[in-house]
């Protein structure tokens, strides 16, 4: 894996000692990426055939973490959850791996407990499958033209990669599920296609100098990206959590996010 579950728990922990507005929510997601790496290690060391159903035994570990280290609103969930029958657990986690939900609805605390299941599993699949080809040792490595969904597993992307080459950076984008990153086009949104520079607003912060915003005035969507080239420490996935503050600025301006992060912001 290009940024491996061990660096997203440090990466959690440095940023939770420099961002204490985002503490909890840091230290949340280290517990939570721990068990992660528990569930892709386990599918790693089977045999058993890895379709979804797999992930069911998972939930009642899941639903205990959150109801001693979550959010109230989750604990809450946690509790419903765990008086569900394995039927309705199932749909949920085909409802987001088939891609039948809205991105809204993906703010939602039960999306939460199956994309916190679906990572794992689909990182292991995307491995399996040598979706992790797309990377060398350059970094990512250009998809079929400039695909705006996941290669793999066809998810949207949940961040934006800036990486250094020659004296600028090129661009990829992180799959929301599996972790697969592919290039994509620096002036190009994700959404909709604008590729004219104007109507693609950058937003930056002095707080995140290395995350910036890049917004779209045709459809109102916004995506992070996180430049690598500027913090080499930095772990996308955990860096676009940590500047949820950056959001506010989206927000003011009526745009709305690509894709919620696991957390639905």
């Amino acid at each position: 894996m290009a940024f491996s579950w061990d660096r997203r728990v440090a990466r959690a922990g440095e940023l939770a000692q420099t961002h204490p507005a985002v503490g909890e929510l840091l230290k949340f997601y280290q517990h939570l990426a721990r068990f992660q790496k528990s569930v892709y290690e386990r599918m790693a060391s089977s045999n058993e055939d890895h379709l979804l159903p797999v992930l069911l035994p998972y939930f009642p570990e899941l639903a205990s973490l959150v109801k001693h280290e979550g959010s109230p609103s989750l604990r809450q969930a946690a509790q419903s959850l765990t008086e569900d029958l394995d039927e309705d657990r199932l749909a949920l986690l085909e409802s987001i791996w088939q891609h039948q939900v809205q991105a809204s609805d993906l703010a939602g605390e039960y999306a939460f407990f199956a994309q916190a299941l679906l990572q794992p599993y689909a990182e292991f699949l995307a491995g399996r499958a040598g979706a992790t080809a797309l990377l060398d040792d350059a970094g990512p490595r250009a998809a079929q033209g400039s695909p705006s969904l996941c290669p793999f597993c066809g998810s949207r992307p949940q961040v934006a990669v800036l990486r250094p080459e020659g004296d600028g950076a090129k661009r990829s984008l992180l799959c929301s599920l599996c972790a697969t990153e592919w290039i994509f086009r620096r002036l190009l949104c994700p959404n909709c296609g604008e590729e004219d520079k104007e109507k693609l607003p950058v937003f930056t912060a002095k707080e995140f100098e290395h995350v910036r915003v890049d917004a779209c005035d045709t459809c109102l969507t916004y995506i992070k990206s996180i430049d690598l080239s500027k913090d080499g420490r930095a772990v996308p996935m955990v860096d676009e959590l940590a500047t949820v503050s950056l959001n506010l600025w989206a927000q003011e301006k009526n745009y709305k996010k690509l894709r919620p992060n696991l957390f639905g912001v």
